[in-house]
């Protein structure tokens, strides 16, 4: 009777983080939609920033997609994150904290694409290899704004 117990307890609480999981997936998903939404309304000075954590969020969803062999949805994120690094560069600000915070985000989503690119399959190299320098193309020149300011 006890080993049953246990076991319906083990299969509940798997249950239950699969659950927890999923939901957490659509929470982001609906973070990166408001995200989004608000930097294409944004003043111009606060694009650059909303714009790296676009980069970052897309980072961590193309990072988790790649992780569980959903390489359609990975392209399609990477796709996204290339976009968005490609928009940052013509939304700097004056705001000195702001750049550091933009360059700081995507700092966080080249180490991620790179820690990426060294477990990828032959296929997903290229696609990932052109975001990680657009990423890093993004991070420098926010770097030298961060210095010239």
């Amino acid at each position: 009777m006890q080993l049953v117990t246990t076991a319906v307890i083990i299969i509940a609480m798997a249950l239950a983080s699969v659950g927890a999981r999923a939901s957490d997936l659509d929470g982001r998903a609906t973070n990166l939609a408001t995200l989004q939404v608000k930097a294409e309304q944004a003043p111009p000075r606060d694009r650059c920033f909303l714009y790296a954590e676009i980069v970052g969020q897309l980072a961590d969803r193309a990072g988790e997609q790649i992780k569980s062999g959903d390489s359609d949805h990975a392209s399609e994120s990477l796709r996204l994150l290339r976009q968005y690094a490609e928009q940052i560069g013509s939304a700097t600000t004056d705001d000195k904290r702001r750049l550091k915070d933009a360059e700081l985000l995507t700092r966080r989503a080249s180490f991620r694409l790179s820690n990426m690119l060294r477990g990828a399959s032959y296929e997903d190299r290229p696609v990932l290899d052109a975001t990680l320098k657009l990423v890093y193309r993004a991070q420098t020149n926010l770097m030298m704004q961060v210095f010239k300011h």
